[in-house]
């Protein structure tokens, strides 16, 4: 599938084309192929009739999500509202810290201890569902048609088996953050951040301050793979370089067809083994490292914005779309809400209640404003007011060239990135045999997924 070109950002976002589940030749919605066998399974576990809530009862759902500061905060906030709208329903938060999040879900939800509305990572949406731990969205209530029309595209990631599992509120793309004191200092205009691969080189080579032991002062590249890095890779890298993520049917990986796969590999290592300008865990970790002005440059995501709003309000810091090379391509996200497949009754007609909440334009508004991610709606991302914002201007300017990777187990995948990346800078492992184990690894859970199936 071609993309259409972008006159404006304004008009074009409106007839989106969006390269975003890491297809071949940019293709951005699921398979049908893959999906056409399930789709009588999707539609007999689908509720055929909206559930309704009984208007005497009174219902306490409980909604999850893991912990990030500002997002909790919001979620009560939002509580509190959707509560003097719907007075029988009470709603409970309940958060874990992000590393513990996965092991409660397994262990609560099969046990029917678990929560009404979930909030997870869409790379998790395959394992969940077919563990059994999440049941479809009710299509009388949340039609496929109208997901699809008002949404922008990557969503369709969050539909398996021929039926919507999941629902955002705000999405993200990646974008880099600069520091433009940092800028100054090291004689570089502070409105002119790197926009290629070899800018960013030179750039964050003059950024780098070293002390007279030579370790680091300042980072001139935030380096941490585990962090965003790995997602830079697939959904960024690889496509810039050339290459591509994975088959049309979501089944193989094609990072090594071309060596464009291997050169992005070598590219995003190189920072740290080459140039040295970054290290891993410095400062803790790249965002704090660039929050206390000890990393020059960082790739993340747009939800950053809040917490430098909240943490250093002061930060002199700007926005840019991320550096390109062959081609432009950048990672495009997003956490999501499900409802837990044991939910029935008033409790479903009251999770589904909340679901819409969440998904509404009030809400979506606040959520950028509050949180810094993306309205999950065209119509609602493509305000003016957010279109010209100094810092989510260029995330949104990204959406065109978004691509978001189909995960099969996003927490396995991330983790197998970092090791191969550590036998490369802790073991010597020449990178061509770290990227090669690093593709049969990750090739293994796919086959492994795709036998099940």
């Amino acid at each position: 599938m071609k993309k259409r070109p972008i006159l404006a950002i304004a008009a074009a976002a409106l007839a989106f084309t969006l390269a975003l589940t890491a297809c071949g030749n940019g293709n951005n919605k699921p398979n049908e192929k893959a999906d056409s066998g399930n789709k009588e399974k999707a539609s007999n576990t689908q509720t055929a009739e909206p559930p309704k809530l009984d208007p005497n009862a009174k219902v306490t759902i409980e909604y999850w999500q893991y912990e990030f500061p500002a997002k909790v905060e919001l979620i009560n906030e939002l509580i509190t509202q959707f509560q003097q709208e719907h007075p029988n329903i009470t709603v409970k938060q309940t958060n874990f810290p992000y590393d513990q999040y996965n092991q409660k879900v397994a262990t609560l939800v099969p046990a029917g201890k678990g929560p009404d509305v979930i909030n997870l990572y869409y790379g998790w949406l395959p394992k969940y569902v077919a563990s059994g731990y999440l049941q479809p969205l009710p299509e009388a209530d949340f039609p496929a048609a109208e997901i699809e029309a008002n949404f922008f595209p990557f969503v369709e990631t969050a539909k398996l088996n021929g039926g919507y599992y999941a629902l955002p509120t705000g999405v993200r793309t990646l974008g880099l953050f600069y520091n433009k004191d940092l800028f100054v200092k090291a004689g570089l205009d502070p409105n002119k951040p790197p926009a290629t691969w070899e800018e960013l080189v030179t750039y964050t080579k003059k950024l780098t301050e070293l002390d007279d032991k030579g370790q680091f002062v300042v980072e001139g590249f935030g380096w941490e793979p585990g962090s965003q890095l790995h997602h830079w890779f697939r959904d960024g890298l690889l496509y810039q370089a050339g290459a591509q993520d994975t088959s049309e049917d979501r089944k193989k990986l094609l990072w090594n067809e071309t060596p464009a796969g291997l050169e992005a590999f070598k590219y995003l290592i190189d920072f740290a083994k080459e140039h040295k300008v970054g290290i891993n865990g410095f400062y803790t970790d790249d965002a704090n490292a660039f929050k206390t002005g000890h990393a020059a440059i960082n790739v993340d995501g747009s939800y950053r914005l809040s917490s430098i709003k909240k943490d250093v309000p002061d930060l002199n810091y700007g926005i840019a779309p991320l550096p390109s090379y062959k081609n432009k391509s950048t990672q495009a996200s997003f956490w999501a809400n499900a409802i837990p497949s044991n939910v029935k009754g008033d409790k479903l007609a009251a999770a589904v209640e909340f679901l819409k909440f969440l998904t509404s334009k009030g809400v979506q508004e606040q959520w950028v404003e509050k949180i810094g991610e993306l309205p999950a709606q065209k119509e609602v991302a493509l305000q003016d007011k957010y279109i010209n914002d100094e810092k989510l201007g260029p995330f949104i300017a990204q959406l065109p060239d978004g691509r978001a990777h189909f995960f099969i187990d996003e927490t396995q995948e991330r983790t197998l990135f970092v090791e191969a990346v550590d036998q490369v800078l802790l073991k010597d492992v020449p990178i061509e045999k770290a990227f090669e184990d690093l593709i049969t690894k990750t090739q293994k859970l796919y086959d492994d997924y795709w036998a099940k199936k």
